[in-house]
């Protein structure tokens, strides 16, 4: 959730939490794209308030070309029909104004990660399905289950962008300050072991002093 209003952003999160919702809240375009770039989100909060100029919705297009499953709901205090046009022309999936009703908040948000698009993710032969943790390869199911399979489906999400051992870290363990990067290097063992070398594939590369990046289809010789 991106919203400078500090108040109003502890009521929504206090909201979104007593409803078994997990959120970030930051309070400037640069951090969102900070944790957009370690984190995977089903759905993001955009406050637009009437001071804020109109390149405040450039963010949807950046956020939307990385991952293009991401919802994107504006808040804006913005009343005229012009700006809710230009939202959704933007990229935003939803536009609400303000003063908000928690109820319709709560419904709407429902409504985009129910009838958002799937986040199963399908390169050629490769199907990665992130809610039933299930990978397919040429119509067979490979075992890869826990951190590797989840540092795998970041790794993928992400195609073709180096992503760091500290960005996996913060994405997918819930306290990283209490693992040692090490895990890191367990995990895309594991999935070279189970999945890479049996099938002759290549999905995740090592890009020296940098991190990882998913490189699938890229074919052992």
């Amino acid at each position: 959730m991106l919203e400078e209003d500090i108040g109003l952003s502890k009521e929504i999160a206090n909201l979104l939490t007593e409803h078994n919702y997990q959120c970030d809240v930051v309070g400037n375009v640069k951090d969102a794209q900070y944790y957009f770039d370690i984190r995977n989100y089903d759905l993001l909060l955009l406050a637009w308030p009437a001071s804020t100029p109109q390149t405040r919705l450039n963010i949807i297009s950046e956020i939307k070309k990385v991952t293009p499953k991401t919802s994107v709901i504006v808040i804006s205090e913005r009343f005229d029909k012009e700006s809710e046009i230009e939202a959704l022309r933007s990229g935003a999936d939803d536009y609400i104004r303000k003063p908000l009703d928690n109820d319709v908040l709560l419904v709407r948000i429902e409504a985009k990660l129910r009838f958002g698009a799937s986040n199963i993710i399908e390169i050629e032969d490769l199907i990665i399905n992130p809610e039933e943790e299930k990978i397919i390869y040429q119509n067979n199911e490979i075992e890869l289950k826990g951190k590797p399979f989840e540092v795998l489906t970041h790794l993928a999400m992400h195609k073709d962008q180096i992503v760091s051992k500290e960005q996996l870290l913060d994405a997918i363990w819930e306290e990283p300050e209490l693992v040692t990067p090490n895990v890191i290097e367990v995990a895309i063992n594991q999935i070279r072991q189970k999945m890479d070398k049996p099938l002759n594939i290549t999905t995740i590369e090592t890009v020296r002093r940098r991190g990882y990046r998913f490189c699938f289809p890229k074919k052992i010789d």
